[in-house]
């Protein structure tokens, strides 16, 4: 933990760093890749919604069941000609999940299923979800997406400006891709739990990029009154200025959303679980890339091309090289019988050479 905290500390001075500005068009590439196998599955998979947004029914069985989960879904598709759901819960009941079907045929269902279940048709509960319920759950969540949307591209252009609201924005979009693609990948079944995870993560999403943000705009307040540093150069700095309060902000939040999907989802079967947790798992390991990747080397790109900032990078390479040279020259003889074998000059702190104090302190005062 020790070297962890001292790495950290030395990124935060600008003692090292990682070019993640410099290498941005790999992270681009591995984001776009990722992306289109995010949208191809979603294209030929679909997403698994939920009887909340199809509409169906829910039978839930008295306790202690001795049918198998199995033998259930037979009867449920038998019953209903669906395919069915079946979970079976924590006191030993069945959850039968039917979507699809008709409100109108329930009874029947009810009266085939608890029939082939041996039980009597009073004890085996019946819950019914319209269609137009499901519909107006959808559309809820898409309104409340986008009204999140636009108040984020608002606030961090005011607070920040428009292209660190676009370069958020983009992120976000990145994010939900990839989440949404990985569960029509994986077929998680869509509830009204993955909904309230996608919109978790977004706020999640933006919290390490606001962190680099703020401070990338500390950074170039008056960045174009020195010739030290390029946009990119400060904004790669910023990135390793957070990096390491970032990774354990990211680690941190994914212990417990592990905890819930791989404990409570995966060994103890809770799929209700599944739903939030799948989700907030994916999103937020996304959205720690996306502000370190994504977000700032996109900022990064956008303000290179102001004039003002090619006028800057103009400035700052002159400059670099003017310096190269004269560390070249420095390490050279002054007489310029340098051997033609010499080693080149290496760019780094200007150190005055030997040469100049050749002869000083010797009788004759003459150089040799």
């Amino acid at each position: 933990m020790s070297k962890l905290g001292n790495l950290g500390a030395r990124l935060h001075r600008g003692e090292i760093s990682y070019d993640f500005v410099g290498k941005r068009k790999i992270w681009y590439g591995i984001s776009i890749l990722i992306t289109i196998t995010a949208i191809l599955g979603l294209s030929v998979r679909g997403l698994n919604m939920g009887i909340e947004f199809q509409g169906g029914a829910v039978f839930t069985t008295p306790t202690s069941m001795s049918t198998s989960v199995a033998k259930a879904e037979e009867y449920a598709k038998e019953a209903s000609g669906h395919e069915a759901v079946v979970q079976k819960l924590g006191n030993g009941s069945l959850r039968i999940q039917i979507a699809g079907i008709d409100t109108g045929k329930s009874d029947e269902i009810k009266q085939t299923l608890a029939k082939d279940l041996n039980l009597n048709p009073e004890k085996l509960a019946a819950d019914l979800v319209g269609p137009s319920w499901g519909e107006q759950i959808a559309n809820k969540a898409w309104e409340g997406l986008v009204i999140f949307m636009v108040l984020v591209v608002i606030y961090l252009a005011i607070a920040f400006e428009w292209r660190m609201a676009v370069a958020a924005l983009v992120a976000l979009i990145h994010d939900i891709t990839i989440t949404t693609g990985i569960y029509a990948l994986v077929g998680f079944e869509v509830t009204p739990g993955t909904v309230i995870g996608l919109l978790t993560i977004l706020g999640y999403s933006l919290y390490d990029t606001v962190v680099v943000f703020d401070s990338l705009k500390e950074q170039t307040k008056d960045i174009t009154k020195q010739t030290r540093w390029t946009y990119s150069d400060i904004a790669n700095r910023s990135i390793n200025g957070t990096l390491v309060r970032s990774i354990n902000t990211t680690v941190v939040a994914l212990l417990p959303v592990a905890g819930l999907l791989f404990i409570g989802g995966g060994f103890l079967g809770a799929g209700t679980l599944n739903d939030i947790s799948l989700s907030l798992f994916v999103g937020l390991a996304a959205g720690a890339y996306s502000s370190i990747f994504i977000a700032t080397p996109l900022v990064a790109d956008l303000k290179e091309r102001e004039p003002a900032m090619k006028a800057l990078t103009k400035r700052v390479l002159a400059k670099r090289a003017q310096a190269v040279e004269e560390d070249f020259v420095d390490g050279q003889s002054v007489e310029g019988d340098e051997p033609d074998d010499a080693a080149p000059a290496v760019v780094g702190p200007r150190n005055q050479p030997a040469s100049r104090s050749r002869g000083r302190g010797r009788a004759s005062g003459k150089r040799r």
